[in-house]
């Protein structure tokens, strides 16, 4: 499994329904029949010794972009996020 160096990941901001905003680490990303992919993990949570992280997976939404980003929402349904998280895991072990 791949170690990541924190310091040196992109991050995303993500403004919930309600207002409140969340930092995340990306940890991978995928493009898939013109829609891209995020694996992240939260920029708030502290680093632990444990080899695991708690990630999501990002989806991309291009239809409704704001003015200099695009609009994201976590992936929940079972079906692509089981196909998804296969094809993170690949990406990972490369």
């Amino acid at each position: 499994m791949r170690e990541f160096d924190m310091d040196e990941l992109e991050t995303i901001v993500i403004t919930f329904d309600d207002g409140e905003e969340g930092e995340f680490y990306v940890l991978e990303q995928a493009r898939i029949m013109e829609t891209n992919y995020y694996l992240v993990a939260p920029a708030d949570e502290e680093e632990t010794d444990s080899d695991e992280l708690e990630c999501n997976i990002l989806k991309e939404n291009t239809d409704e972009k704001d003015s200099d980003y695009g609009m994201y929402e976590f992936v929940e349904d079972e079906k692509e996020l089981a196909a998804l998280s296969v094809i993170f895991d690949e990406l990972l072990e490369d």
